[in-house]
């Protein structure tokens, strides 16, 4: 019989800086020990963690998911072992996730390798958190109505329990294929739903007819710099990245495309690596830091 122990230990030893991209947190790019989450800024001290936007803590991995997804000690052993298998004891995986070794010795290995993608969790919608969400939108980002209620209508756009604003990534055919979440309280965050493949599609907004492609950040700053340059199609990366999959679909449209990553070392430095790969492609680089940035200075 396995030992509930034994199995238990292993989940709560899981690393916790893994289970935190597994449910799409972002590593704080000026603090090592720092991630952003859907609950907040955390912080890890080896096994243990600490959220500052709540005022709570606890450790190991366990505890960690309790506390980012809200479940109960059962449901949050449940969760990890769906994710992380190599984490079980042998003789609670099934045989297809088991090593040669680990097999029963009178039981042929199969020959064929299983793979499992990250499955998608998209927040579920809150309408009583979606005029928070627009308020934030218009108020704090000048992102015009109209252009909010339009993402709205489309379902590209939507506001989750915690007031993320919750921006989607689409994929072939349109299918939802991840999503970019960005926090609208005193200390802002952003990240990304778990499970999102950013390779396989992206948010985007653009008008019937555009005459150019403009690659972003983010989210907020694709709108803005739609609505700063109208006539591009507007296309977020999810990050700073120099050649998603999805590029070379983008660049066979033959159309102008331009990296608008953001005015930092980062974003040039990314840009010039993206057009050493696509020579076409040209650089738009934002007036101020970034596209949002530059949308709230203009008169």
């Amino acid at each position: 019989m396995i030992s509930t122990r034994n199995h238990t230990n292993r989940l709560r030893a899981i690393p916790l800086p893994a289970v935190l991209l597994a449910v799409g947190a972002e590593a704080d790019p000026h603090d090592k020990v720092r991630w952003h989450t859907a609950q907040g800024a955390i912080s890890l001290t080896g096994c243990k963690f600490f959220n500052w936007n709540r005022d709570c803590g606890g450790g190991g991995a366990i505890d960690l998911v309790m506390h980012l997804h809200g479940l109960d000690f059962k449901a949050a052993v449940a969760w990890l072992s769906g994710r992380f298998p190599s984490y079980l004891p042998a003789c609670a995986l099934p045989d297809c996730q088991r090593t040669r070794s680990d097999r029963p010795a009178d039981r042929p290995a199969h020959p064929t390798t299983f793979t499992t993608a990250p499955h998608l969790e998209l927040p579920t919608p809150d309408a009583d958190m979606l005029s928070a969400v627009k308020h934030y939108l218009v108020a704090d980002r000048k992102i015009i109505p109209a252009v909010v209620a339009l993402l709205v209508r489309s379902g590209n756009l939507y506001a989750d329990r915690h007031a993320n604003a919750v921006f989607l990534l689409r994929g072939e055919c349109g299918a939802p294929v991840g999503a970019e979440l960005r926090g609208i309280g005193p200390l802002p965050w952003r990240g990304m739903a778990p499970g999102s493949r950013k390779n396989l599609g992206y948010f985007s907004i653009r008008d019937a007819v555009f005459r150019g492609i403009t690659l972003c950040e983010s989210a907020i700053d694709a709108v803005s710099c739609f609505l700063i340059h109208p006539h591009h199609w507007c296309i977020s990366t999810a990050g700073a990245r120099a050649n998603p999959a999805w590029m070379p679909d983008i660049i066979s449209l033959g159309i102008p495309v331009h990296c608008g990553f953001d005015a930092d070392p980062t974003g040039d430095n990314m840009a010039e690596a993206m057009i050493q790969r696509y020579p076409a492609i040209k650089r738009l680089r934002p007036p101020q830091h970034d596209w949002n940035d530059s949308l709230n200075t203009l008169p």
